[in-house]
């Protein structure tokens, strides 16, 4: 019973969707901050609520029928706490203001965890829970703003919004299922996946690692005073002595030691294989240390290394047009 129950809820609740412009407009992205007011909360009787209503409904006829007032007065006091827990759980969700959200660098098809970060205006919001397609958690909120983490895997690369979260309580009783719909407008970019298992990096990059770890790849440009992020292999140390203080060697990639990472030159894979290779090699090539260069259809970057540059080719990977886009 109780699982038919659902399904015709489940039903309705889709119908009505469907239905009302009240409900149906919370599908568009909305900027953040946004307030959950009254007039985008609403509320069901869950199943357990609605068998709780027949169980007072019958014990409401039967201290009617014997004149019980003793049970009547017992089914009114029932029937009040009733009422007062679906004020509790609509004042868990009134006023809560979503801020902001944050992600992390993330690739295509990874786990990544979201931070959404809610201001419960000056009160404790117990009972809470959050859904996002199969993701749920449950959490509750202290009188402080507090980010709560959810677990989200990006659909693809470039660009993309988390979509619909549903926010909602049972809270107190479990008699009735508050919620509301939340939409945030704010996207994230997100990296192409990595190619599993892919090959190494191209002829030769893999001795250019080796030297790359030795400074071997590097010429001698000049001293300078250290820097706290600054690389121990860097310090001089007969200069440092001499002077009395620690001067670091600046160096320059010796030319023609730079990797090259080429889209053309990646025959025989479709378009999206090769952004996943090339992504592949971008972190195998940051990993070893290595100067590389990234070259693309309508752009070169590099040579260069370090994490800017790193984060600098795949932000232009996860950019590139769809395979139907490109000439």
């Amino acid at each position: 019973m109780p699982r038919v129950l659902a399904a015709m809820r489940s039903r309705l609740l889709a119908v009505a969707e469907r239905r009302l412009p009240a409900l149906t407009r919370l599908r568009l992205p909305e900027p953040v901050p946004l307030t959950l007011h009254r007039r985008r909360i609403y509320v069901l009787p869950t199943a357990f609520g609605l068998g709780f209503a027949v169980l007072l409904l019958v014990m409401l006829l039967g201290a009617l029928n014997y004149g019980n007032n003793p049970a009547l007065l017992l089914t009114c006091l029932i029937g009040g706490i009733v009422g007062a827990s679906l004020f509790a759980g609509f004042h868990a969700l009134h006023g809560l203001r979503l801020l902001q959200l944050h992600a992390p660098e993330m690739h295509a098809g990874a786990r990544a965890v979201l931070g959404l970060r809610f201001d419960p205006a000056a009160r404790s919001r117990p009972g809470l829970r959050l859904r996002h397609d199969n993701e749920e958690l449950g959490f509750a909120l202290p009188a402080v703003p507090t980010v709560v983490e959810l677990p989200w895997t990006a659909p693809g690369r470039g660009w993309q919004r988390c979509g619909r979260l549903r926010l909602w309580t049972e809270y107190p009783l479990g008699l009735f299922d508050i919620w509301s719909w939340v939409n945030p407008a704010p996207a994230f970019l997100v990296y192409p996946a990595l190619e599993a298992d892919a090959p190494p990096l191209p002829e030769g990059q893999g001795a250019i690692g080796e030297r790359a770890r030795h400074g071997d790849d590097e010429e001698l440009a000049g001293l300078r005073d250290y820097r706290s992020n600054d690389a121990r292999r860097l310090i001089a140390w007969k200069a440092s002595l001499r002077h009395d203080h620690l001067l670091v060697r600046e160096v320059e990639p010796r030319a023609g030691l730079a990797l090259t990472l080429d889209y053309d030159r990646l025959h025989g894979l479709g378009h999206e294989a090769r952004i996943r290779r090339l992504a592949a090699w971008v972190v195998a090539a940051d990993a070893q240390a290595a100067s590389y260069t990234l070259r693309l259809p309508d752009s070169c970057l590099g040579p260069a290394r370090g994490a800017e540059h790193r984060r600098e080719c795949l932000r232009a990977l996860a950019l590139l047009p769809a395979a139907e886009a490109v000439p």
